[in-house]
């Protein structure tokens, strides 16, 4: 069955209208660039997305972390009980968008490393 990014994008509008959030909002509470979260929630830019980054939104929309997989590939979403929900499985979620976070706000420190250092060579080079 083909994956179904436009079903994607329509069940993250719905519950973020009915939560009463915007985008940075949802960012925030997933660890998903706002950028990325954009891309899924207008359905601008269809590629693979990795399976933590669909985790990490579903769970910071309150649903079971694998609502948003579900949707993609056309199931039905499983139910989030809380008695049986595994804290493990949600925290997991989170750690991963965490970590992916981590890895963008280092890849732009490199890049301004860089840039600084290529400032500070250009003024030692006209001194």
């Amino acid at each position: 069955m083909p994956e179904d990014w436009a079903a994607v994008a329509q069940a993250i509008n719905e519950r973020v209208t009915e939560l009463g959030w915007r985008q940075r909002e949802l960012a925030r509470r997933s660890g998903v660039s706002q950028a990325i979260v954009r891309e899924i929630q207008h359905h601008t830019v269809e590629r693979r997305r990795s399976p933590r980054t669909l985790e990490s939104l579903s769970v910071a929309l309150g649903w079971h972390p694998q609502h948003l997989d579900a949707v993609l590939h056309g199931r039905t979403p499983p139910a989030l009980d809380p008695a049986t929900t595994d804290r493990s499985g949600l925290l997991s979620a989170r750690m991963d968008a965490l970590e992916h976070r981590l890895a963008e706000i280092t890849e732009r420190l490199d890049e301004l490393k860089v840039d600084l250092a290529t400032v500070i060579e250009h003024v030692r080079s006209t001194s």
